[in-house]
């Protein structure tokens, strides 16, 4: 046997082939084509987004070449071909490609109508404030592994200590040796919002996110059509999505033409190419397989999109419009597939799942960070206590250095007779004179005197899982104040979809909310109208030292917004609120709110409709009231949104929905009342982030108590001139006018209440006093509430002890301005009335907004 046939190895070929095969497809998906779930990116990535970090072109330094960034990537880290390198580095720097771009470029970076980007001679680039905030914080700081670049010469990151999950937030797509993956963008502040959810609450399910991600938010905006699709992705990892183009039909104006019907495109779904989309819908219409289009036009320029459809005079715009969904991209479907890598292996995710391992990823990262800090101030205290045992015996230092024969005869002398490690001795070998000062040595002892605070709160950090997870909750919340930007992608119902809503009976309920923040929602029926002067029914268990602070009755289909004392408004959905029996406490709001532990809930308004008629009148306990259109409180962060500007120590307090032609009726603790219009003369529409204006002038140590509105029809019958200085003492018969409705309610702390013709208050200006709207029976009595009712209303009364009565207005009677009332419910020693509100009409698929008071 030759040694030529000595070296040939004998070899199955399928076997060989096999394993070939799936090394080359294992390098494929995880060297190439599938994201590392931790930081969202794949390694071509990577490995730009760190040479940038190297080269330092940081968002407040100048733009570099891509060519430059191109060859370093190419030279240290990715010996591939320059195209694959300059696509994926344009790609991260397309607004239209990624929900938060992470590369800033200048140049001609491409367009959605797939015009090619210039070449990377002539672009240039830099690093996105987010990727560096975001991506790349913390990476020398010895957060993540490194390993050997191709030749042995670098090291590069295995993974960037990503503090948001990018994966999720700009998507991924790639095709790999038998498996591919294709995960939509979201937003950042809904991610975020998602995160801290389920560091808070790590049982919360998938469709429990959904109501802080609600679905993916595209780019170019569009619509998602339906949730069903979000559902399943979201749920089982697959799912595909309906997305739509936003298109409206105008009546247009051409000039030297007659007007004419077209639609009007303004935004496109997720990666359709809008030259292309132009002339698909020609060629349809040439093939004569949409009708109706006469004209096409792209009038798209620097301000949006806008591709204009002229239509025939014959043509229904509604059936156009409709071909061109099912029949052109204008509509088309996101195959969602949620594949990424999890500790080398590729795995199908849910979204808690993609969240589970960013918060391990954080968890891991921050742990990391916290060892090199804590290593490092250790490393620094330990020669800084070298130096102070060297300062407490300068002279016999001084001496043994002058007496020793060379420098490691002097370091050993100084381990061997002061017992310091060779760190120790080598810092004090090479401590300058000037070190030798009292100031000096303050300085020492004052930076040894740091780190030991700073070391024992880095163990402290390493031993308590709840701080690392505190750190990250403030880190994504940081990076969300500073990067966070509403979402662009509608989600509409679709066709024959059921929603969360239409499962749910639009029944009339009750809403208890108590000052220790227990809520919880009851059917009205469960409380039968009684007697006036009864005692009523326990509506609440509450304990010694918590009482009823809000009381409101709405429908279910209705939204709640609940005010703070600081001026921010939350949303939620009435019937997400827990029903609950008439004794249970209910359920703490903190679970269902981002609300803090300081922050109060000081009023609660029931929404139907967030329409452009109406307002929100808001009024603060130092006076202040303004009015803000309803339409701005349409779209609430799931971290709530500013309502009002607050000055120093006053806080928010009531809040009611009117429209302009409404008036207002101010009740204060003493008895006093105000009327006046909400019209733009006495309140002009100002926007969420302002203060106000002053609403009453009180007296001594009087307070405002209640606010309710009148509707428009009743205070423009109303006789504004009427006499301030009427006797209402003298009235022995009350006037036939004041019998009509409606009637303002007043009801006393000490269970007291009269109906008065709302005609006595008399419109006022804003800022006045006012006019005397109840006398009281005793000292001690004071006015609870005041509400505008009308003949067929019921109310509901709630006492500090929760115990609930319901009445009709008709039993309370009608009595002047001046009279004591009567009793309409008989209280406990230690109770007295909390709240008051009106039963809103029986819902038949659509509820009357409700009302609450304090």
């Amino acid at each position: 046997m030759t040694s030529s046939q000595e070296r040939i190895i004998p070899t199955d070929l399928s076997n060989e082939m096999s394993r070939s095969y799936l090394e080359y497809a294992m390098s494929v998906i995880v060297g190439r084509a599938l994201p590392d779930a931790r930081d969202g990116l794949k390694p071509v990535h990577r490995r730009i987004l760190y040479a940038m970090y190297e080269l330092g072109l940081t968002p407040e330094r100048p733009f570099r070449k891509c060519a430059r960034v191109v060859g370093e990537v190419l030279g240290k880290y990715h010996p591939h071909g320059d195209t694959a390198v300059y696509d994926a580095l344009v790609r991260m720097a397309q607004d239209f490609s990624m929900r938060s771009p992470l590369i800033n470029g200048h140049g001609n970076f491409g367009s959605i109508d797939n015009d090619p980007p210039a070449a990377m001679r002539y672009t240039e680039c830099r690093l996105q404030s987010l990727a560096t905030d975001a991506l790349l914080r913390d990476i020398e700081s010895d957060t993540v592994g490194f390993a050997d670049n191709f030749d042995g010469s670098q090291q590069e990151p295995v993974v960037l200590p990503a503090r948001i999950p990018q994966l999720l937030l700009n998507g991924s797509s790639g095709i790999a040796v038998g498996m591919a993956t294709n995960i939509p963008p979201h937003n950042l502040g809904e991610l975020i919002d998602g995160a801290i959810a389920l560091i808070t609450n790590p049982e919360i399910t998938d469709l429990e996110l959904m109501q802080y991600i609600p679905g993916p938010d595209f780019p170019t905006g569009g619509q998602i059509l339906g949730r069903s699709g979000i559902k399943e992705a979201y749920t089982t990892g697959r799912g595909s999505i309906t997305m739509r183009g936003v298109a409206d039909i105008e009546t247009i104006h051409p000039k030297g033409r007659q007007e004419k019907e077209a639609i009007i495109i303004t935004q496109l779904p997720y990666q359709t190419n809008k030259a292309s989309l132009i002339e698909k819908i020609a060629d349809l219409v040439n093939d004569k397989r949409i009708d109706g289009i006469s004209d096409i036009r792209d009038e798209s320029d620097r301000n949006g999109m806008r591709i204009v459809i002229e239509l025939k005079r014959d043509a229904y715009p509604r059936v156009v419009l409709n071909n061109l969904f099912k029949q052109t991209p204008v509509q088309s479907n996101f195959g969602a597939n949620m594949l990424a890598l999890v500790g080398g292996e590729p795995q199908l995710l849910s979204i808690k799942k993609f969240l589970e391992v960013f918060i391990q990823f954080r968890i891991e990262t921050i742990t990391r960070r916290t060892q090199y800090l804590l290593r490092k101030a250790e490393e620094r205290d330990h020669l800084l206590q070298g130096l102070l045992i060297a300062l407490q015996s300068i002279d016999r230092v001084i001496e043994l250095i002058r007496h020793a024969a060379d420098t490691a005869t002097a370091k050993e002398e100084l381990m061997g007779q002061l017992e310091l490690s060779v760190v120790q001795a080598d810092a004090i070998l090479q401590m300058q004179l000037r070190r030798l000062t009292a100031l000096e040595a303050e300085k020492i002892q004052g930076e040894h005197e740091d780190l030991q605070l700073q070391i024992t709160d880095f163990q402290d950090i390493l031993a308590k899982r709840e701080r690392i997870e505190a750190i990250i909750v403030e880190e994504v919340t940081n990076v969300k104040n500073a990067h966070a930007t509403p979402r662009r992608t509608e989600i509409i119902q679709g066709e024959g979809e059921l929603l969360d809503i239409d499962l749910i009976a639009n029944e009339q309920a009750v809403i208890l909310l108590t000052e220790h923040g227990y809520v919880k929602r009851m059917p009205v029926s469960t409380f039968d109208a009684q007697n006036r002067a009864t005692r009523g029914k326990a509506g609440a268990k509450i304990k010694e030292d918590d009482a009823i602070e809000h009381f409101i009755t709405c429908c279910d289909h209705n939204t709640l917004l609940f005010f703070s004392d600081r001026g921010v408004v939350y949303s939620l959905p009435a019937y997400q609120i827990p029903t609950a029996s008439r004794t249970s406490r209910g359920t703490p709001l903190l679970q269902m709110l981002p609300i803090s532990q300081e922050e109060k809930i000081t009023s609660v308004v029931s929404v139907v409709e967030f329409t452009e008629e109406e307002y929100l009148v808001m009024l603060t306990r130092k006076g202040n009231i303004k009015k803000t259109a309803l339409s701005a409180f349409k779209s609430i962060r799931s971290n709530g949104l500013i309502a009002i500007s607050l000055e120093e120590g006053d806080q928010l307090r009531w809040v009611r929905l009117a429209k302009p032609e409404d008036s207002i009726i101010i009740g204060t603790h003493n008895g006093m009342a105000i009327h006046f219009k909400v019209d733009h003369q006495q309140l002009r529409p100002l926007g969420r982030a302002t203060k106000g204006v002053k609403s009453m002038k009180l007296k001594g140590d009087d307070e405002l108590i209640s606010m309710d509105i009148l509707p428009s029809q009743v205070a423009a019958s109303l006789d504004a001139s009427q006499d301030d200085d009427e006797d209402d003492e003298t009235e022995e018969i009350i006037s036939e006018e004041a019998t009509l409705a409606p009637w303002l309610l007043a009801i006393t702390t000490n269970g007291y209440g009269k109906r008065v013709s709302v005609s006595k208050f008399r419109l006022q200006n804003r800022a006045g006093m006012g006019v005397r709207a109840i006398k009281f029976k005793s000292q001690s009595d004071r006015l609870a509430a005041i509400h505008v009712v009308n003949p067929a209303d019921e109310f509901m009364i709630v006492t500090n002890r929760g115990i609930i009565i319901r009445q009709v207005v008709d039993a309370i009677s009608l009595q002047s301005r001046s009279a004591t009332g009567v009793r309409v419910q008989r209280l406990d020693n230690d109770d007295a009335i909390a709240a008051v509100a009106l039963v809103p009409p029986a819902a038949d698929g659509e509820g009357e907004e409700g009302d609450e008071e304090e």
